[in-house]
């Protein structure tokens, strides 16, 4: 069999091309692929050639949220049925190190996770048209889940993990008033992960109009565009900071000393966005005695939110701005960079075509 493939060579050199795919082995089932997101990281490997010390050495298949239909099962596998709606884990531990064998798989020393750049040779990811993966990767979803939906999965449990992490700090947070810095599709869902987490009160800032807009359909209590001046955040800072936990998704620096100034003395802030290195306002982390944690990936949180989804306890679909065909993934990748008129960018394959195949 054969399957296309999106390839990132370097910089804006995005290329469709084909190779070949074998039938599954035992454990293991051929997907026919559905929709894939294009991620932040994804970006930065497309314009950038990668991101602070991660990046392309070599040739990379992108891709590491989407969502595919089951096309056949190889030996010792025994479901999901051919046709299954099913999203796809990419974070894979080893299971044996010193930090699988603690409890914090996360941390994993051999951590494969497909579409990164960050080992040698790099894991391959998920934009093509057929994939080969391990059964234990592979999540059903109820019937009446789109495909766009289950592809969320992954990012979906980014921010489930974010929240655990602040909750894991400050317990519940009913009566407590949160803040979101960027309203990018991660900064979305972890509205959305901090509303089901008991949040009453979810602030979210941003640069642009359009993904504020979003943010109330998220169910944003306030919005506030940080771009109209330098004082629109000043409510927000009186009396040494009046938030008492602010989960900040956009890894920008003025964003960020934004936030020290908001957050209260003994304040949370939950760091999920990534950038390079960068200057922190030490002193006011020392001074107001500032719990700053990061949140990466995660783990259990993966069927949790396959689980969210399917039953729509969070409903996401506001943030699925736009589907493109895999033959146009320079031009998905160009419109997932526009952030004035799009928000997640789902690439689309062929391959579903074959997804009832036994």
């Amino acid at each position: 069999m054969r399957t296309r493939v999106a390839r990132l060579y370097a910089a804006h050199d995005l290329r469709v091309e084909e190779q070949d795919v074998a039938d599954p082995g035992p454990g293991q089932i051929l997907l026919a692929m559905a929709a894939g997101g294009i991620c932040g990281s994804d970006l930065h490997y497309y314009h950038h050639g990668g991101f602070g010390p991660v990046r392309v050495r070599e040739p990379i298949i992108s891709g590491h949220e989407a969502s595919g239909r089951v096309v056949a099962l190889g030996a010792g596998v025994d479901g999901p049925a051919p046709g299954t709606l099913v999203a796809v884990n990419p974070s894979q531990p080893c299971g044996k190190c010193e930090y699988c064998l603690k409890g914090l798989p996360i941390h994993c020393i051999d951590m494969h996770f497909m579409g990164s750049a960050m080992r040698m040779p790099h894991e391959q990811g998920m934009f093509r048209d057929l994939f080969v993966v391990p059964a234990a990767q592979v999540h059903a979803f109820p019937e009446g889940t789109s495909e766009a939906e289950a592809a969320c999965a992954e990012p979906l449990a980014v921010c489930l993990h974010a929240v655990a992490q602040a909750t894991d700090l400050v317990g519940d947070l009913a009566g407590k008033r949160v803040m979101v810095t960027g309203a990018g599709p991660i900064g979305l869902l972890v509205l959305a992960a901090a509303r089901h987490a008991g949040a009453d009160e979810v602030i979210v800032t941003d640069l642009t109009d359009a993904a504020l807009e979003r943010a109330r359909e998220m169910g944003a209590s306030q919005t506030i565009n940080v771009g109209t001046g330098p004082d629109a955040l000043a409510r927000l800072q009186e009396g040494k900071g009046q938030v008492d936990v602010i989960f900040d998704c956009s890894a920008a620096e003025p964003a960020l000393r934004g936030a020290f100034a908001a957050i209260r003395p003994r304040g949370t802030i939950i760091q999920v966005g990534v950038t390079g290195d960068m200057t922190i306002p030490l002193n006011v982390l020392v001074g107001k005695e500032i719990t700053w944690r990061g949140s990466q990936r995660f783990h259990p949180e993966f069927a949790e939110a396959v689980r969210l989804i399917g039953d729509r306890t969070i409903d996401l679909r506001p943030i699925i701005s736009h589907s493109m065909p895999l033959e146009q993934a320079t031009e998905a990748f160009d419109l997932a960079s526009d952030r004035s008129v799009a928000c997640k960018v789902h690439i689309t394959f062929a391959g579903a075509g074959q997804a009832g195949r036994s």
